[in-house]
């Protein structure tokens, strides 16, 4: 496995080796060792999700606040997403930066983001497979979301805004400047 700092080196960009051959491929998706080794910590994943999801679903930005906050380890099965983060730590010298990687089930990339961030993603294929682990259980009273159109945040999400398609929640989430930060 290839382990990445981002522009946000918080954000690690996991390559997985992939092996080909005429009967399909193989590879290994997670080894705890290595993510261990890399970090110089163990992450202690409690929880796995998987959403399915049409062309133009748009999910997020979403976040955890403490003590629930989780960090996360995504990654797409099926189809592909633009996935996106957002730092939200005050003493952060990234504070209020966003970063968005593709993952697909093509590049095989996964994405692990530490608590502090919001997250979100928006579907660019039909009948998209996304898939997440989290290391803190989910706590509806923690659960907060900043909105995915904030101009202050300015993301790109690369479809045409009449294209998404969100949930009531995600249509009524707060600007950044009204949310809340670690």
């Amino acid at each position: 496995m290839k382990f990445t700092k981002l522009e946000i080196p918080d954000i690690i960009l996991i390559e997985p080796c992939v092996y080909n051959d005429d009967r399909g491929y193989f590879t290994e998706t997670y080894k705890q060792n290595e993510l261990d080794e890399f970090l110089g910590r163990s992450i202690n994943f409690c929880q796995e999700n998987e959403t399915k999801s049409s062309y133009g679903v748009l999910r997020g930005l979403h976040y955890q606040l403490n003590p629930h906050a989780q960090t996360k380890l995504v990654r797409v099965t099926q189809g592909a997403v633009l996935d996106v983060v957002v730092d939200l730590r005050k003493d952060s010298p990234n504070f209020a930066k966003h970063l968005s990687v593709e993952l697909s089930e093509y590049n095989k990339r996964q994405l692990l983001i530490p608590d502090g961030f919001a997250h979100g993603f928006v579907v660019l294929k039909d009948n998209t497979k996304f898939l997440y682990r989290v290391d803190n259980y989910y706590n509806l009273g923690s659960e907060r979301g900043i909105a995915f159109n904030d101009p202050e945040l300015g993301i790109d999400w690369k479809l045409n805004q009449n294209d998404l398609k969100l949930s009531k929640k995600d249509s009524n989430l707060p600007f950044f400047t009204n949310a809340e930060y670690f």
